[in-house]
């Protein structure tokens, strides 16, 4: 950026260095360009203004002018708050304040004329508007002219210093005066603006502040969500090129006897298409010499196991060893065993390794898998351990990764000389920041769209505690069929912070309910030892409790195709992934199964939309795409896996026409001049070259 850009805040004309450092503290504005680049969330049409006696029940945000006149201090200490009345022509309105009372105190004074901003509430049948922003009216207040004024994100300290929304307009007012064209370079070359009219950068970045009408505003929106997202396109996509090229791989072009015979011999079930598909594609992929990075996604009992099993016996055909790494001990134990009953008499060697495999077996299964003599090491995060040395991985299969952070799975993938291994990663439910790669970074990606013949899908319902009755015969009337029933709870013990189902008190009052000895209820939580956590997984297994009363302990790794009813109390606490979990949980027999969704009478918007979601589809990208929108994608570049991707004005879930046009530009792009060479792209060129980011990127790593 241009020197005066980088200029520290400070400096800047209405700062000064107790100012600098509460802007640096609050908001991470360091320099000019950091509080020119930190936009308005949301922008209030200062022409517009309602009359008091039109507010009604239904009013959202309303502008309001009229005169102060009253204001009351009540209370003390924590319990103080402010009062004032506006009033206009048509009536008057109360207006209060529990935060910043002392601060809000100073800044109102009876008889002054105020805009008022804020939504009404009732109370005792009046209006009130609670934490309004406001601010006097003046004829020269020194800002531009702008029939939208922007509001920006605050705090309490910086409204007491005088660093509210209007305090920062007119320090962007001043900067902006500052500023030439040269400043705020552009960026994007002439040919691309021509192509797609966007708004010069200049100009965007001015407009966005400080905009003339909603059109204006739109355009230099639209300009400056494009040019971020196209260059988060531009590098992800140079990236995937530079992988193919740079991340040399094993070759893996032998499909031999162990393959052969497990197809011929061993497969227990007729492939579907799609598992036929996506074999085919991983097939492909470990030939061409460079590095495998696929996503494998396909709902619970798809069949992505038997997929991944195929790929490290073409892995052993070729001479090298797999690892699979599952994110608890109870579904890797379950992989180890399914896998060894799939391959018995291949003459292929599985170990198993977790953190409770101590002493001499585990110093012996280590000196085996030094050796070669193991082919396929399967277990927990114990496999990225130091100590954990393979003779020559070839392939690294991680399941469930969304449990695991992009770290632990980096040391998996350091694991392998002279190349990483292959990747594939397996997953029911992409989480946000895998969804974000697979859609627009370097991961290839495999579906497995069809379930087994024969699966039904599960029946979701989401009911409130006025079903409970009616839920307890349900419950009885499955046991009577012969089926099984799951019921997971959020807490283990009781928590005075969230007034959340107990896991206990659930589990007496199902034994009050379904008495000995004519009903049986296994119990498991995290808290248990393993041996007694196994021992209450294998009764229910084995069909000597019905019942199963758990933590999310059960979301993945337990495999009970006789279970048919998933019961999840307080639903609307869980995460979507989560939810999709426990529901995959039943579904894996031929009888009709159901997944219950309990919650209280009150719940919140996000756990209502939640919900919805759950009833509406059982499709994991869709449920993936959801929980983009809710929860955002992470960072596609660190190692934040949910939450705020680091983008400043564009949002992935609602910006997605313009992030797939911008994706589409910069391939074609990339397709005729991947280096960037061409001098009608130097503008590109320079662009990344002078803002590439000092991290590691992780998003090489699935």
């Amino acid at each position: 950026m241009n020197n005066l850009l980088e200029s520290p805040i400070e400096y800047l004309k209405g700062v000064g260095p107790t100012k600098g450092e509460l802007l640096k503290k609050e908001l991470q504005i360091f320099n000019f360009r950091d509080l020119l680049w930190n936009f308005p969330f949301r922008y209030v049409d200062k022409t517009k203004f309602h009359k008091i006696s039109e507010i009604h029940d239904d009013s959202q945000s309303v502008q309001l002018k009229g005169i102060l006149i009253q204001k009351q201090l009540l209370g003390a200490g924590r319990k103080k708050r402010l009062t004032a009345r506006l009033r206009d022509s048509s009536g008057s309105i109360e207006l209060i304040w529990f935060k910043g009372v002392s601060w809000v105190d100073k800044f109102l004074v009876p008889g002054t004329e105020y805009i008022v901003f804020g939504k009404p509430s009732s109370f005792n049948g009046r209006f009130n508007i609670a934490h309004p922003e406001i601010e006097v009216v003046k004829s020269n207040s020194g800002e531009r002219p702008s029939t939208l004024a922007p509001v920006y994100s605050s705090t309490e300290k910086l409204n007491g210093k005088g660093l509210d929304s209007k305090g920062r307009r007119r320090l962007i007012s001043t900067l902006l005066g500052k500023l030439e064209p040269s400043d705020i370079e552009e960026n994007l070359p002439k040919y691309l603006l021509d192509r797609t009219k966007l708004m010069g950068r200049f100009k965007a970045m001015t407009k966005v502040h400080f905009p003339t009408s909603q059109q204006e505003l739109d355009q230099a929106r639209t300009r400056l969500k494009f040019e971020e997202l196209f260059f988060l396109q531009l590098r992800l996509l140079q990236m995937k090129i530079n992988n193919r090229t740079a991340i040399k791989g094993f070759v893996f072009d032998k499909v031999g006897d162990y393959f052969n015979r497990f197809f011929k011999e061993k497969l227990p079930f007729e492939l579907t298409g799609a598992q036929k598909r996506v074999v085919k594609e991983i097939r492909v992929d470990l030939g061409r010499g460079y590095q495998m990075n696929r996503l494998l996604q396909g709902d619970v009992g798809s069949g992505k196991t038997i997929v991944g099993l195929m790929a490290m016996l073409i892995a052993l055909d070729n001479g090298y060893q797999s690892a699979l790494m599952a994110p608890t001990e109870i579904l890797a134990q379950q992989h180890y065993n399914s896998l060894r009953e799939m391959v018995n008499g291949l003459a292929i060697r599985i170990g198993f390794l977790s953190g409770t495999v101590k002493g001499k077996k585990r110093k012996e299964l280590l000196k085996l898998l030094a050796l070669g003599e193991i082919h396929i090491l399967v277990g927990t995060h114990a496999l990225i351990e130091d100590p954990v040395v393979f003779q020559n991985l070839g392939l690294s299969i991680i399941d469930e990764q969304h449990r695991f952070g992009v770290k632990q799975r980096a040391k998996l993938w350091m694991k392998s000389r002279p190349y990483p291994p292959h990747v594939l990663v397996m997953t029911a439910t992409p989480i946000p920041r895998t969804l974000a790669m697979t859609l627009y970074g370097d991961l290839e990606v495999s579906v497995i769209d069809e379930l087994p013949p024969g699966r039904k899908p599960v029946q979701t319902l989401s009911r409130n505690e006025g079903y409970r009755l009616r839920l307890l015969g349900f419950m009885k009337e499955q046991i009577k069929l012969g089926r099984q029933i799951y019921v997971v709870y959020p807490l283990i013990e009781e928590s005075e912070k969230l007034d959340l189902a107990n896991l206990f008190e659930g589990f007496e009052s199902l034994e009050r309910y379904f008495q000995k000895p004519d009903y049986q209820i296994s119990i498991v939580h995290g808290k248990m030892k393993p041996a007694d956590k196994e021992f209450e997984m294998q009764r229910f297994v084995k069909g000597e409790t019905q019942i199963m009363v758990a933590t999310t302990v059960i979301e993945v790794g337990v495999n009970v195709p006789n279970a048919s009813v998933m019961i999840i109390e307080n639903a609307e606490r869980f995460g979507l992934s989560q939810l999709h979990q426990l529901r995959g949980r039943v579904g894996r027999g031929a009888d009709q199964s159901y997944c219950i969704l309990m919650s209280s009478y009150k719940v919140s918007q996000v756990g209502k939309k939640r919900l919805e979601i759950m009833v509406q589809t059982t499709n994991g990208f869709d449920i993936a795409e959801a929980d983009l929108k809710i929860r955002g994608p992470g960072s596609l570049e660190g190692t934040q896996q949910s939450g705020v991707l680091n983008l400043q004005i564009a949002d992935l879930a609602k910006d997605q026409k313009i992030l797939a046009t911008a994706r589409e530009i910069a391939t074609r792009i990339l397709e005729k001049d991947p280096p960037l060479e061409n001098p009608l792209n130097i503008r590109l060129k320079n662009y990344i070259q002078k803002h590439k980011r000092r991290i590691k990127l992780w998003s090489r790593i699935s």
